[in-house]
């Protein structure tokens, strides 16, 4: 396959990219999320994934950028594109556990709670209007808009939206073996609560059962008006429903080919009911001689921070294949 699945129709010359920081308490319970050494760490990963995006290094805590059988996170691969166009990157904080190590666009929202029990994203509505605020800001200040996310769990988050949105959506993980079983138990007790309830506005569904930084994407999507690209896989699907949901036309989404060829998901049959084009970009993980970045061929991790939009961006503003490559190899052994 080409490294890059199809060529979005348009030129890229001042883009930004803008990761969007998040956590839900889905992320602690045990099973769920492999972003992070333990399940209560996980509430750390958006905030050292954004110190090593940023700087190169994660110092705030004595974590390595690697899962623990040596695969490299997302965020490394992120780290690496970045560094190679020269730009900065924009970080949000939607909501967090803890106060970011990096510099970040703060928009005052709390953790997402757990949706089986009381409402996940209280403030959904506000953290939406927020968004469409920055979004207006920086319709200035680029012509691309690329957004990605960094929240631990957020693919149950993403499932629960989905579904309660009206999609048969199956969503991934970033482990080898993925947890359907538990985010099945977690997704129906949050539709039984939003069934019971007789929820169906969009941002009313995002309140009861999503995380904080699907309003603030959806808000953004609304008022950018250059090209935007959702840097992602299933989360970004549910940005994508939510954003048609309510009235907007969802913007494509890009991906990894470890995303799509996930036999638990069923990333392109969500894409197709959304009515948003899909781009995959194949690093071909598996020939760069590094035995961490080829576990991204058998299932782990797959996706991550934006990885597969920041790639992307790479391919769009002139680099090379060879060179993209080149540049995350020398980072996943620079991180190690």
């Amino acid at each position: 396959m080409a490294f890059l699945s199809e060529k979005p129709p348009f030129n890229v010359k001042n883009p930004v990219f803008c990761g969007i920081l998040a956590n839900t308490l889905l992320s602690t319970v045990p099973g769920i999320s492999g972003a992070g050494p333990t399940p209560e760490k996980t509430l750390l990963t958006p905030i050292l994934d954004a110190e090593l995006i940023a700087t190169g290094n994660v110092t705030s805590h004595p974590f390595k950028p690697n899962t623990p059988t040596g695969c490299p996170t997302p965020s490394s691969i992120t780290r690496a594109m970045i560094a190679l166009m020269g730009i900065e990157p924009l970080f949000v904080n939607a909501g967090l556990h803890q106060t970011p190590t990096v510099p970040c666009y703060d928009l005052y929202g709390s953790v997402g709670e757990d949706p089986r029990l009381r409402d996940a994203v209280p403030h959904a509505r506000i953290l939406f209007n927020q968004g469409e605020s920055l979004g207006k800001f920086l319709t200035h200040a680029s012509d691309l808009l690329v957004i990605g996310e960094c929240v631990p769990g957020g693919t149950t988050t993403a499932l629960c939206v989905l579904r309660a949105l009206g999609y048969e959506a199956s969503v991934s993980s970033s482990f080898i073996e993925n947890p359907v079983s538990i985010k099945e138990e977690i997704c129906s007790k949050t539709l039984a609560r939003i069934t019971a309830d007789k929820v169906s506005e969009p941002l009313d569904i995002v309140r009861y059962t999503g995380d904080p930084m699907m309003p603030v994407a959806a808000g953004m999507i609304k008022s950018y008006t250059g090209n935007i690209l959702l840097a992602g896989g299933t989360q970004m699907l549910s940005v994508a429903a939510l954003a048609k949901a309510m009235g907007m036309t969802p913007p494509a989404v890009v991906t990894t080919t470890y995303v799509r060829d996930d036999p638990t998901a069923n990333i392109d049959h969500i894409a197709s009911r959304i009515g948003v084009p899909m781009y995959y970009v194949d690093p071909g993980f598996g020939t760069l001689g590094h035995t961490g970045l080829a576990r991204y061929c058998i299932g782990e991790v797959k996706e991550g921070f934006g990885a597969g939009g920041a790639m992307c961006l790479a391919y769009l503003m002139g680099y090379s294949e060879e060179t993209i490559r080149e540049r995350i190899l020398s980072t996943a052994k620079a991180c190690s």
